[in-house]
């Protein structure tokens, strides 16, 4: 289901023209307006989920399985030098539209685009607790 205020909702479902690099049922992939890099696409479902959490599994699964097909695309039709995956969930995670996209970024040699963090460390106990409290 769509919902009426979502600009990501209004172009995944044809409500505002854009340029598709990619459509199906559960999908549409655009390139992103403010790219990180030359080539920068966005893939959102058609059906609103505010982020991870709220999707379905179809449109997980539609999600992921259109990243790839779109990701070979992009590294068969242009000339870069490696690709991040980006997803954010929730405001402190850099989320500023709440419907839910992935990120396709291609990378450059000598680029700007800053994707990454410092590595930190994990105590045995901690792992160990931090494993008990993650339940699937």
């Amino acid at each position: 289901m769509k919902k009426d205020d979502c600009i990501f909702c209004k172009l995944a479902n044809g409500d505002i023209p854009v340029e598709a690099v990619y459509e199906d049922d559960v999908v549409k992939a655009i390139f992103d307006a403010g790219p990180a890099s030359e080539g920068h696409i966005l893939i959102l479902p058609k059906d609103h989920a505010d982020n991870i959490y709220d999707l379905t599994d179809e449109q997980a699964s539609g999600v992921f399985l259109a990243a790839k097909k779109i990701a070979c695309a992009m590294r068969d039709g242009l000339d870069y030098d490696g690709m991040n995956v980006v997803q954010n969930n929730g405001e402190i995670a850099g989320q500023t539209v709440f419907h839910f996209h992935m990120h396709l970024i291609p990378r450059y040699k000598g680029d700007t685009v800053n994707v990454g963090w410092k590595p930190g460390k994990l105590t045995e106990e901690k792992l160990a607790e931090l494993k008990e409290r993650i339940i699937i």
